[in-house]
């Protein structure tokens, strides 16, 4: 069977549900990174609460507290890291029994599918998977470089290099964010996939679905509001 006989097996409904999640994957984190200056998200507000916290680092002696605080959050990206491989290695077994697979879901879609189709749709969810495993790797190493620069910050308050030593470290802080941020929504999206083993329709509500979960916490949740509120 060709290249060409394979893409066959799949239907334009098909092809447009995947081009929509993918698109909806990449446009949701352009719109959560950059939105406009009235309606901020819950991810942009955060950025500048962590900026505010390196300057308050200055002049908090000792600076144990924030240490932890850093080592808690890289404890954190380790755990989705650590789950996202798990997670990987459970669609590669899948991918691996794809005979299996075919038998279960032909019987749940009532389809006569061949395996090449099943196993191009647990694809997607790998490069999902693959995509947030990369992320939440990343953002361990950043918290880890802000460790070292938050060292480096001087305990002298009028060394001319507390200032721009607390700025590089409040940056690479928001990188960090940032870079776990694009893994959870990864992860989502990854999830949203596995619909697609439901059919196309199947996989455009689930991103549909996956959109609006996203948008009501960046957008509309009760903890961006507090964030909002100066005056707490």
């Amino acid at each position: 069977m060709t290249w060409f006989d394979r893409a066959a097996l799949f239907t334009e409904f098909d092809l447009a549900a995947v081009v929509f999640v993918i698109t909806a994957w990449l446009l949701m984190g352009w719109w959560v990174e950059n939105p406009s200056a009235k309606t901020p998200s819950t991810t942009k507000l955060m950025a500048q609460y962590r900026r505010l916290w390196m300057q308050e680092m200055i002049t908090r002696q000792p600076r144990i507290f924030d240490a932890q605080i850093v080592a808690s959050l890289r404890q954190g990206t380790a755990f989705f890291a650590s789950t996202s491989i798990l997670a990987l290695g459970g669609m590669l077994a899948v991918l691996g029994n794809a005979e299996r697979l075919t038998l279960v879901a032909g019987d749940l879609v009532q389809t006569d599918a061949p395996t090449f189709v099943w196993e191009v749709k647990i694809l997607l969810v790998i490069l999902l998977l693959t995509n947030a495993f990369l992320k939440f790797v990343w953002a361990n190493r950043l918290f880890g470089y802000v460790s070292v620069v938050m060292a480096t910050v001087p305990n002298d308050l009028d060394d001319l290099l507390v200032e721009h030593r607390s700025k590089q470290a409040g940056e690479i802080n928001v990188l960090a964010a940032q870079s776990f941020n694009r893994g959870l929504r990864a992860v989502y999206f990854a999830l949203a996939s596995t619909a697609w083993l439901a059919g196309p329709a199947a996989l455009t509500l689930a991103t549909c679905f996956t959109i609006g979960v996203i948008w009501r916490r960046e957008f509309n949740s009760k903890s961006r509001q507090v964030l909002l509120d100066t005056r707490m």
